[in-house]
C-alpha cells in the first residue's frame, strides 16, 4: 500500500512535555507520531529518501528507538537490519564501545559478524542530542569493518553539539529544535 505522505507536517505530531524527566527539561515526545500511521509513514519515507542518496548496504538501528525506524527502513529498502544493543543483549561474539554520558558512561555492542568489510551503513535513531551514542555507534560499525555512509534521525536538538561530534559524516535530521 502506498500513501502520499509528502504533505504531512510531522512536527505537529511531536508533543512537548515540560519538566520531564527532570525540572527544566523540555522533552520532545514522539509517541503521537508513532500512533499516527500517516505521520509514521512520512518519517520512514523521508528517512529512506535520505538513506537512498547515501547508497547504504545496511541499516543500523540504535537501541531502542532506532529500531522503530530502522527496521521498517531496512524492510522497505530491501536491506539487512543491524541492531546496536545495550550491554548483555547480544548472544554471539560482539564488539563493545564505552562512551561518556553527561553523568557517567555507557556501552553499546554490535555482533562481530553483523556487517561485511567495506559494507556501507546508514545509522538511524530517533534523536540526536550530544552525539555520544551516535558517535559510539559509528566507532562500532568501523571496528567491525563497515563504513558509515550517513546518519539519519527524526529530531535533532541543536546547540547540544551532536552534529559537531559527528563532523565528517553526513547527518540528516527531519526536525530541528
Amino acid at each position: 500500500m502506498s500513501t502520499d505522505t509528502g504533505a504531512v507536517d510531522i512536527a505537529s505530531f511531536v508533543r512537548d512535555i515540560p519538566d520531564f524527566p527532570h525540572p527544566g527539561i523540555l522533552f520532545r515526545d514522539i509517541t503521537p507520531l508513532l500512533g499516527n500511521a500517516r505521520a509514521f509513514q512520512a518519517v520512514i519515507d523521508r528517512l529512506c529518501e535520505d538513506a537512498r542518496s547515501q547508497s547504504p548496504e545496511a541499516i543500523v538501528g540504535i537501541e531502542s528507538r532506532g529500531f522503530l525506524f530502522g527496521g521498517p527502513m531496512a524492510d522497505r529498502m530491501g536491506l539487512p537490519f543491524v541492531p546496536v544493543r545495550k550491554p548483555g543483549k547480544l548472544p554471539a561474539a560482539h564488539m563493545s564501545v564505552e562512551y561518556s554520558l553527561e553523568y557517567g558512561s555507557s556501552q553499546l555492542d554490535i555482533h562481530d559478524d553483523a556487517m561485511a568489510r567495506g559494507q556501507r551503513a546508514y545509522i538511524v535513531d530517533d534523536l540526536l542530542a550530544t552525539g555520544g551514542t551516535a558517535h559510539a555507534t559509528a566507532k562500532l560499525v568501523e571496528l567491525i569493518g563497515g563504513v558509515v555512509a550517513a546518519f539519519g534521525c527524526v529530531i535533532e536538538l541543536e546547540g547540544l553539539g551532536g552534529r559537531e561530534k559527528l563532523a565528517g559524516y553526513p547527518v540528516c535530521s527531519l526536525l530541528r529544535y
